[in-house]
């Protein structure tokens, strides 16, 4: 249910952004959403599809591009991409250090939209 706040924000910043460029129909937005993030891509469209009626977004479809998990070696600074399911026990590539911190996989964000 976390996806409805998130959702909100997503319409709110589509929104604003075709308003101040005159658009008349949103058709697509493009989201980047890390592979950490529990959000649900059908939830997020379902929550979209229900928030955005009567507005210039309404029936717009999202297009969810999951970015990966990368992370920089704390020992050495080499930075990778690491899977998901074996984020407890990571070892750095390049030198085998095992303490890292975590630069992309859990933010979420617009990286575009296409409109009329």
């Amino acid at each position: 249910m976390h996806e409805l706040p998130i959702t909100e924000s997503i319409l709110k910043i589509v929104l604003k952004h075709a308003r101040a460029n005159s658009v008349h129909k949103v058709m697509t937005v493009h989201l980047r959403i890390g592979k950490l993030s529990d959000l649900e891509d059908e939830w997020i469209q379902r929550y979209f599809d229900y928030l955005s009626k009567g507005t210039l977004a309404e029936e717009a479809k999202l297009k969810i591009e999951r970015t990966p998990v990368i992370v920089r070696c704390n020992a050495c600074s080499e930075s990778y991409e690491a899977d998901v399911k074996n984020l407890n026990d990571l070892t750095c590539t390049a030198c085998g250090g095992k303490e890292y911190t975590l630069i992309s996989g859990r933010e979420y964000y617009i990286k575009n939209m296409e409109v009329q």
